[in-house]
């Protein structure tokens, strides 16, 4: 059994140990990771096997200005003040921790967190658009500078959005 609890500092090389197998081709440093726990730890869960400390997936997610999420590998510095809208940055799952329904806990309790604000925001790659969908993630037009932060997400990247009021 595996279960999401919230992450902390010590967390941060299991964090980078799933990122660089995961994201490859999209690489963040460290820092990136230890900064949005810092400032907003709310956001910010691993997944573990019950009886474990092994961290086999995370999630990542935090406030912003609606349509401007951060291009990736971007420090952050603050939480807006005005932020309204919330950012699903990243989640990760190692092979091994899949198929137990980890991804829709974990994508659950961010919405729930999420709640505050009216809608979620992300940018789907590796082609998972169809899996977002399903957690009702839709495309939205994008403007010329988010086609620029796409591209650095890698081909086919997409922004996507979730109505979170009723």
């Amino acid at each position: 059994m595996v279960t999401w609890r919230p992450m902390t500092e010590s967390d941060i090389p299991g964090v980078m140990r799933v990122a660089n197998d995961i994201h490859r081709d999209l690489p963040e440093h460290e820092p990136i990771f230890l900064e949005r726990l810092k400032l907003f730890a709310e956001g910010c869960m691993v997944l573990v096997e019950a009886d474990g400390e092994e961290v086999g997936g995370y999630i990542v997610s935090f406030p912003v200005r609606r349509g401007k999420p951060p291009a990736l590998n971007e420090l952050l510095g603050v939480i807006p003040q005005d932020a309204d809208q919330y950012y699903l940055h990243d989640i990760a799952i190692l092979p091994g921790f899949r198929g137990r329904r980890a991804a829709a806990e974990g994508i659950g309790r961010t919405l729930e967190v999420a709640r505050r604000y009216p809608t979620t925001c992300l940018i789907s790659v590796y082609g998972t658009v169809p899996f977002w969908a399903r957690f009702g993630f839709s495309p939205e037009p994008v403007d010329a500078a988010m086609e620029e932060k796409l591209r650095g997400y890698g081909p086919g990247a997409t922004y996507l959005t979730h109505q979170n009021g009723p």
